[in-house]
């Protein structure tokens, strides 16, 4: 079975053999969605790429010790989210102007491009003024599509507190970008708090 072909415990389980292209194509698979929580979590570039790289290397080092008491990627996310929560305790997280995360997708037109953008940078901009513990939860739940089941266990903390944050931090957002949805009625924030969602991810410009 070649190493593309393997599971991600086949994988793990690899590199802990000795194998010395396990881990990369391990990092190959979901080094876009760990680079996309880091991003989010610590909203700099600079920020997000050390703690990534930092998770990594604490990764590689202790792949030896995964007992696949959970799925390879939910432990990638704990580490990484471990690695961004250190550096907001370390540096206060300094604050920073959000930037928007290029990626795939089909072409557009430079018009439509350029209200893709600033949407991204409106919702980048409405995420950050939330909490660390509203956005966490948000950016594994809503935005990268994990179950409340795996986010719990990312962010080592109960099923009811991720639903009860998101809940929180969804209401939040949806006054924020309420604008988006209903550009005339700023003021008045109609349907449900989970609303926001239709609104273009950084990655992708897909609604969600």
């Amino acid at each position: 079975m070649t190493a593309a072909a393997s599971s991600d415990a086949d994988l793990i389980a690899a590199h802990a053999a000795g194998d010395p292209r396990a881990f990369s194509e391990l990092v190959r698979r979901h080094r876009d969605r760990l680079w996309a929580v880091a991003l989010r979590t610590l909203r700099d570039h600079e920020e997000a790429a050390d703690a990534l790289q930092e998770a990594l290397i604490s990764a590689f080092r202790a792949a030896g010790s995964f007992r696949a008491e959970s799925q390879v990627t939910t432990w990638l996310h704990r580490i990484v989210v471990n690695a961004c929560l250190d550096r907001v305790r370390r540096r206060n997280a300094r604050p920073t102007v959000p930037l928007p995360e290029a990626g795939p997708g089909e072409p557009v037109s430079p018009r439509d491009a350029m209200a893709d953008r600033e949407t991204q940078l409106v919702v980048q901009r409405a995420l950050a003024e939330l909490s660390d513990e509203q956005r966490l939860p948000i950016v594994l739940v809503d935005v990268e599509g994990y179950s409340v089941a795996e986010t719990a266990q990312i962010l080592g903390i109960a099923e009811g507190t991720v639903k009860s944050r998101c809940a929180r931090g969804r209401a939040k957002l949806a006054k924020s970008l309420g604008h988006l949805r209903n550009p005339s009625a700023d003021a008045n924030v109609p349907g449900g708090a989970g609303d926001w969602r239709g609104v273009p991810d950084g990655r992708h410009g897909e609604a969600r």
